[in-house]
């Protein structure tokens, strides 16, 4: 047992507006059941009869935004369902989304949902083979395709499973020569259902009055980082409960802006997307392509903002980056204004127990630094930052909040739900937050434990379904009634607050006995503006710990124009003696914030960036560690035994789709000690 942690969590009292627990008048996301739908697109039909004329959501075509409201949103999502009906679509059946962000990819869940069928929601970069194991594994009848290059993906796979009979695409861009009994046109699909007869809408009132809370919404597909990706079962009352704990506990108002940037594939995004927006609701806008995020957000200046830890990271190597293009003097005022900044907001954005200099200074530091800072990454109306999904380095916290956002973690997983989220004016940048064990309408407060392993076990919310034709890999995730996580933790400083460590599968411990995670070292890592992906190396057989390092092609880039080092390709830049130099010394700086034994020895700079296309990520942007050590085998030999080079031959998959082999020599770099970088 872990013994900073108790065997068994009870339950919390519910904090904020919580009326059971003494709190203010409920709002409505807590409404009781006989008042409340009870399904996503119950929800719809309600919004749309009290607030039909309101905005629901925007999408940016060829510059312009375009609003739908609510009633809007109802009728495109009915004339869906109608033709998903004429189609044979049946209540129980599942229906895939690929596509990029846009209103009709949430339309096309509502209408699923409409009908009674449940929704897979895929990475818009799936490969052909991901989306034939999905098609098959969820006995799929219907996909949503947004393109050319995904339908191209689709027909295929629609040749090879009897079930999946249609096709619907909405960008007709190179697909007016298909011809395809099951291929239809967005237009086409919904055309005969423009006018709609009193008895189809009947008969669409009724089939979402049908729908129960208990029914299967959605199948969230994991990452299959530990082998065969698995559908996790995700009712109606699941995301309703978790949208409903992430609003109350965030403070989330109604009619909030919101930019729809992550997949819908990931969790979270279902939770306040596609349920919040619903419940809350926020009015949900989505940009004209996935390259125009930033410039979206920057338009919108979003209230609430949602990205993942890589993103964040982007974000921080852009003003890190930016400022290497300065000149001297503008360097040092960013500074001093980012000084300034943490000095006043170290943990909270309430600075009046601030020294009396430092919150006479910001002021000047916010209108010279840190509002044009916010500004330029679109964050100058963000009250509410948050991130999931994966550890972030305190680092990311700090530096945000020394601009002005403070940034708040959300940790949970697809099966269970919500269970940690940053509350109140302050945020400890080394925890995931406090645990939620509020109530809702939908579900009982939460309780968890810490295992013998330091895994963390939950169990009550609104339960854990399963995993969708996998009994055995359901029971494999529980320990009694407690839902095992995978996730190793601690208790932080707080009440309730938990420290996220690594899978437990991924604690790692050095030949010389010392227990280590991997993950903790690379978050932070990740937090210098030079590399973009670090994979940590050691264990039982090992000695000491190196690591797998990828540059940021783009920031090098910058630095070496800077320092007149010549370069040619990616692979040549990694391996210049500057470069080695450069990420050396990041190693080293944060070595010094680790425990002897578990500090790196040495690295290597892979010749190309990992791709999800070839295995080396999931699509999450997760390590597939496994993998990747056996693919770099030959270098992480080297790091072991002194080689100061190997060669390494690995093949590789172009943009183009073709395939090739890429050969390079690879330079073993060694961390300085800190003495020698005093010295």
């Amino acid at each position: 047992m872990n013994p900073h942690a108790p065997s068994l969590r009870e339950s919390l009292p519910p904090r904020g507006a919580d009326p059971a627990w003494g709190g203010p008048a409920p709002d409505r996301m807590s409404a009781a059941h006989n008042k409340t739908p009870q399904t996503l697109a119950q929800w719809l039909v309600h919004n749309a009869a009290t607030r039909g004329g309101e905005v629901a959501q925007r999408h940016k075509r060829e510059g312009v935004w375009k609003e739908f409201s609510w009633t809007d949103v109802r009728d495109e999502v009915r004339a869906l369902a109608l033709g998903l009906r004429a189609r044979g679509v049946q209540r129980g059946q599942t229906v895939v989304l690929l596509s990029e962000n846009r209103p009709e990819l949430y339309w096309a869940e509502w209408a699923a949902m409409a009908v009674g069928a449940k929704v897979v929601a895929l990475y818009p970069d799936a490969s052909e083979a991901e989306v034939d194991y999905i098609v098959g594994d969820s006995h799929a009848v219907c996909v949503f395709a947004e393109d050319q290059e995904q339908v191209d993906k689709v027909l295929p796979v629609m040749a090879r499973h009897a079930d999946l009979q249609t096709v619907v695409w909405w960008e007709s861009g190179g697909l007016w020569s298909y011809r395809n009994e099951g291929l239809l046109g967005w237009d086409v699909f919904r055309t005969a259902q423009h006018d709609v007869q009193p008895a189809d809408a009947a008969w669409f009132d009724q089939s979402v009055a049908q729908g129960q809370s208990n029914d299967i919404a959605v199948l969230s597909y994991t990452s299959g980082t530990t082998g065969v990706p698995k559908g996790v079962i995700t009712t109606h009352a699941s995301l309703m409960h978790n949208a409903d704990l992430i609003a109350r506990s965030m403070h989330v108002p109604e009619g909030g802006e919101y930019l729809s940037y992550i997949p819908l594939s990931w969790a979270t995004e279902q939770w306040v997307g596609v349920t919040m927006g619903l419940m809350r609701p926020l009015r949900v806008s989505f940009a004209e392509r996935p390259d125009q995020i930033q410039e979206a957000i920057r338009e919108l200046a979003c209230e609430m903002v949602f990205f993942g830890p890589r993103q964040w990271e982007s974000l921080a190597a852009r003003v890190h980056a930016r400022m290497l293009d300065a000149p001297p003097w503008r360097q040092k005022v960013v500074d001093w204004g980012l000084r300034i900044g943490r000095l006043a907001r170290a943990d909270q954005m309430d600075t009046r127990a601030r020294s009396w200099w430092v919150r006479a200074l910001l002021p000047v530091a916010d209108a010279l630094v840190l509002r044009p800072l916010r500004e330029q990454l679109g964050l100058k109306r963000s009250r509410i930052a948050f991130t999931g999904g994966a550890a972030v380095a305190p680092d990311i916290f700090r530096l945000f909040a020394a601009m002005g956002v403070m940034l708040r973690n959300v940790y949970g997983c697809s099966e269970f739900g919500l269970i940690t989220v940053h509350q109140g004016a302050r945020v400890n940048a080394e925890t995931i937050g406090e645990t939620v064990a509020m109530a809702s309408a939908w579900g009982v407060p939460m309780e968890w434990r810490v295992a013998e392993d330091s895994g963390l076990e939950v169990r009550g919310g609104a339960g854990f379904a399963g995993y969708w034709g996998k009994p055995e890999k359901t029971a494999e995730k529980m320990n009694g009634d407690w839902f095992q996580t995978g996730d190793a933790v601690g208790l932080g400083p707080g009440t309730g607050e938990l420290v996220y460590y690594d899978r437990v599968e991924h604690m790692s411990r050095l030949k010389g006995g010392h227990l280590f995670s991997k993950q903790f070292i690379e978050v932070r890592l990740r937090f210098s503006p030079y590399i973009r992906e670090v994979m940590v190396v050691g264990d039982a057989t090992r000695e000491r710990v190196t690591a797998l390092v990828n540059i940021d092609g783009e920031v090098f880039g910058r630095w070496a124009e800077r320092n007149g080092v010549s370069f040619t390709t990616f692979t040549d830049l990694s391996q210049r003696p500057e470069v080695l130099a450069q990420v050396a010394r990041e190693i080293a700086s944060v070595n010094q914030a680790l425990p002897e034994a578990a500090r790196l020895t040495h690295f290597v700079n892979l010749p190309k960036e990992l791709d999800a296309d070839e295995g080396e990520l999931t699509r999450t942007r997760k390590l597939k560690r496994d993998f990747i050590e056996q693919r770099y085998g030959v270098l992480i030999d080297a790091m072991y035994t002194g080689r100061p080079a190997a060669t390494i031959e690995i093949p590789v998959r172009y943009q183009d789709g073709r395939a090739g082999v890429l050969r390079a020599d690879v330079t073993t770099g060694r961390v300085p000690t800190s003495a020698a970088m005093e010295t």
